[in-house]
């Protein structure tokens, strides 16, 4: 196989309160639609999108999780394996800010630390914000996270949210190149190049090639360990 057919695939979860638009901002991100009626989602939605981000070609598979307390033990489940984050407030529901910190542990409790954006949505409702611009650059800086601010309603700024997520977990590869020494490679099967994995110290699998085209990085418990694509010569790729 060669090395540019190999794709690079990155699970983003996006969490927040109901009603803060995250179904909305996955829906203008994958399919260019927008509607205004509020529905609910019931444990866990999925879509993806492919897109070209610093030379790479990345899928990203986004999946959006219920926002309801009662829907925790459900959602909690899909967080692991996720190699990036959407923190989702409401310009207009103070409440859903207040939570983001919440929000935050969740995720890290099941993923580890992992590239995080805050998005504060519905800026075009600014008139209604309940939320101070001081205040809501404080949280992200505390959290170590970028703020940005969208109006999926008026597509503006949904892009750049999954651009900068891509970015960040390209660079993490990029700059943990010095990881490459300690790997093994092994075959999983035939010895054939389309089936291969790489294993860290310990024995568990970083990553692997899927066998039909696909890199898929894996977590090793609820360490996050990023490889760069190109590096599929002397061991793989993503999930």
């Amino acid at each position: 196989m060669r090395e540019e057919e190999l794709e690079l695939s990155l699970k983003v979860v996006i969490v927040g309160n109901g009603a803060v638009g995250k179904s909305s901002m996955i829906q203008r991100f994958c399919k260019g639609t927008y509607t205004r009626d509020y529905k609910k989602t019931i444990g866990v939605d999925f879509l993806e999108r492919e897109i070209e981000v610093d030379g790479e070609d990345v899928r990203l598979m986004l999946w959006d999780t219920a926002g309801q307390e009662e829907f925790d033990a459900i959602t909690a489940a899909y967080y692991r394996g996720a190699h990036a984050c959407v923190l989702a407030y409401s310009a207009t529901d103070r409440n859903s800010f207040d939570a983001i910190p919440s929000w935050k542990l969740k995720v890290e409790n099941e993923c580890g630390e992992i590239p995080t954006v805050l998005v504060q949505n519905k800026m075009d409702l600014v008139d209604q914000c309940v939320v101070g611009p001081d205040e809501a650059e404080r949280l992200g800086r505390a959290l170590g996270c970028k703020l940005l601010r969208t109006s999926v309603k008026e597509d503006v700024g949904v892009m750049s949210v999954f651009r900068h997520l891509a970015s960040r977990c390209l660079h993490e590869m990029r700059r943990n190149d010095d990881y490459q020494d300690d790997l093994r490679l092994y075959s999983t099967g035939p010895r054939s190049p389309s089936v291969i994995s790489a294993f860290s110290p310990n024995g568990s699998t970083c990553c692997r090639n899927s066998g039909n085209g696909t890199i898929v990085l894996r977590s090793a418990g609820k360490t996050r360990n990023h490889k760069k694509k190109n590096f599929v010569k002397s061991a793989c790729g993503l999930l």
